[in-house]
């Protein structure tokens, strides 16, 4: 691509959305400026131009172009910078299909039962929304051992469109382990997905942009109380 490319990304610091479309970018090896949002406050000017349905993050601009929706973000990085780092999504369209479809399996039924578990104050609500959690968590775990083949990622040997979008959680999972003593991702039950967090966390490219997972705890934390106030 040319030298004069302008590259900007608008996030916030604690969005499992946002690190999706950081990680892509270093994947790719794509040099780019970071614009930090104040979701809380008062949405950027640049925020609300570039992404004026949702005025959400992550939006990347490219060009003063702007792209929202994180995966639509990544398969995006993937597509335009594909003789740089290793290609994000699989060669073959079968394989391609079955990334996608597991990457919306966790972005439209199993995160969304873990937010909802969260934030109900229904104990039967909750109940119920856990146990659709951990059953997603099993569905994940053989989603993982037919993707990856053997190989440490749910792209084989490099990471993938899968190991972005729900990779992008396990801080969050982290957190809630230590905030609620919940450990969701359990050896006796998601050996394989364990391992694999392990892999993803450990790897250079993403352990060096992931938040930490004691800040994360604190900025929940502080979320929950004003909830309650």
């Amino acid at each position: 691509m040319g030298d004069k490319e302008e590259v900007k990304l608008l996030g916030t610091w604690y969005s499992p959305v946002v690190l999706r479309a950081k990680i892509a970018l270093r994947l790719k090896l794509v040099d780019y400026d970071y614009v930090e949002e104040d979701l809380f406050g008062s949405k950027s000017e640049l925020l609300l131009k570039s992404n004026p349905v949702h005025k959400k993050v992550p939006v990347l601009i490219h060009n003063n172009k702007p792209i929202s929706e994180s995966l639509n973000i990544v398969q995006y990085i993937d597509e335009t910078w594909n003789s740089s780092g290793p290609s994000i999504l699989p060669s073959h369209p079968h394989d391609r299909a079955l990334a996608r479809f597991w990457s919306a399996f966790v972005d439209n039924k199993w995160f969304p039962a873990l937010r909802a578990a969260a934030i109900t104050k229904s104990e039967d609500a909750k109940a119920k929304g856990m146990e659709e959690v951990e059953e997603g968590l099993l569905r994940l775990e053989e989603a993982f051992v037919a993707l990856s083949k053997g190989k440490p990622f749910f792209g084989g040997e490099d990471i993938g469109l899968m190991d972005i979008c729900f990779g992008s959680f396990l801080v969050l999972l982290k957190a809630r382990e230590k905030l609620k003593g919940e450990k969701l991702l359990d050896e006796s039950k998601t050996p394989s997905l364990c391992k694999w967090a392990d892999e993803y966390l450990s790897d250079d490219t993403v352990k060096n942009v992931v938040p930490n997972v004691d800040k994360i705890a604190e900025f929940i934390g502080e979320l929950e109380v004003k909830g309650q106030s």
